[in-house]
């Protein structure tokens, strides 16, 4: 291979299908970053080419265009995968080529691969701290609804673990609904909330239908002052797809938000809003899949090739001044050192940050040794 020949990255971010428009966030901050790497002179000198197809939001696909795109195109390091659906079909294909899968999403936890990069939050930085600020703030009666697949049944699992500590913790109810369930369906979730009154309700559903549980709460005339909407992936991009307002009060706990007033943030979404336009705002897997390109990269420059054998010491351990704060690599488990935040919606589709971590919190994937309340000292209170 030439020296001066382009690197090829692939990239599985769907264009079509129920989480699209999520995937379309990552495949944005993404191609952002792959233009800003190569304005600066590519890696090693050399441009990067991303080679990308869309999966459709179908977990059968993922795993084939990933076997695709280390067969026929050559490609060392794919990024993408949104739903853990998606990344448990890419696993198998990349440990039998030993290939990198690079993950931005927030996921359940408890996995662990020697070729994946984890990049968003582990359960211990985004729902530890949503079951402390809900259960202090709210009350700790749950009612659950999520998307039939494993990452809200695991999520939920772990949340109820964590409710369950707290003495008045209950499930009231606990529903799951397909990722292409029509708003009657919601509709009837929030008819049985109503009966049953809960604290607050934690929110697992994901992709196109998210808005439908948030429409179905207003219509309703609940009052997220009362009884929000607490969840791990509602982001600003679902927002943008509900009526105006429909949001307004619930809560997400997440690393990042576009609000966030950090340099390395308004110097990203200054980039962004060149690129893309307003339309598209910012959330939490564009941000994750923006910054772990860049430490791709920077590891790359480091080795000389993507080689997984040859990046991989130099992304283990690897620091980023991402636009959230300085992020890094854990050594051992591939997880992110991240910030937790717990966010407000409001009226304009971005968040009011109530609470966050004044340093990284590392990775615990496995929820080793956490337990409800001990990160309530590491987040510090913005707003009441």
């Amino acid at each position: 291979m030439s020296l001066s020949e382009p690197v090829k990255i692939g990239l599985l971010c769907s264009t079509t299908g129920a989480t699209a428009p999520l995937e379309m966030s990552q495949w944005r901050g993404s191609i952002l970053a792959v233009e800003e790497i190569n304005q600066r002179g590519g890696v090693a000198g050399r441009e990067l080419s991303v080679v990308h197809y869309d999966p459709g939001s179908d977990s059968t696909r993922f795993r084939a265009l990933a076997e695709k795109l280390i067969l026929d195109d050559g490609v060392n390091v794919i990024f993408g995968g949104y739903t853990s659906s998606s990344r448990k079909a890419m696993l198998p294909v990349v440990e039998k080529h030993n290939r990198l899968l690079v993950y931005s999403q927030q996921y359940e936890g408890f996995e662990f691969s020697e070729n994946i990069i984890y990049s968003g939050a582990s359960p211990n930085q985004n729902g530890l701290q949503l079951a402390d600020f809900m259960t202090s703030t709210y009350g700790a009666r749950c009612y659950m609804v999520g998307s039939r697949y494993v990452y809200p049944y695991e999520c939920n699992r772990t949340m109820q673990e964590l409710l369950l500590q707290h003495p008045d913790g209950a499930i009231l109810g606990e529903r799951y609904l397909d990722l292409n369930a029509p708003f009657e369906q919601f509709a009837d979730v929030v008819a049985d909330i109503q009966k049953k009154r809960p604290d607050f309700i934690f929110c697992t559903v994901i992709g196109r239908t998210v808005p439908y549980l948030y429409q179905a709460f207003a219509h309703a005339g609940l009052d997220p002052a009362r009884m929000p909407i607490g969840s791990l992936n509602t982001s600003e991009t679902e927002i943008s797809m509900m009526e105006r307002g429909v949001a307004t009060g619930h809560i997400t706990a997440a690393p990042y938000f576009q609000s966030i007033g950090t340099p390395e943030n308004r110097t990203a979404l200054a980039g962004h809003v060149e690129r893309f336009g307003r339309q598209h705002p910012t959330d939490m897997n564009w941000e994750a899949a923006y910054y772990q390109m860049h430490m791709y990269a920077n590891a790359f420059n480091k080795a000389g090739s993507d080689d997984i054998g040859t990046i991989m010491p130099h992304l283990l351990g690897a620091e980023f001044a991402a636009p959230q704060g300085r992020v890094h690599i854990d050594r051992v488990n591939h997880h992110m050192a991240l910030y937790p935040r717990i966010g407000r919606a409001g009226s304009d589709g971005q968040f009011s940050i109530l609470r966050e971590s004044a340093n990284a919190v590392p990775p615990d994937p496995y929820m080793a040794s956490q337990s409800l309340g001990d990160w309530v000292t590491k987040l510090s209170t913005r707003e009441h």
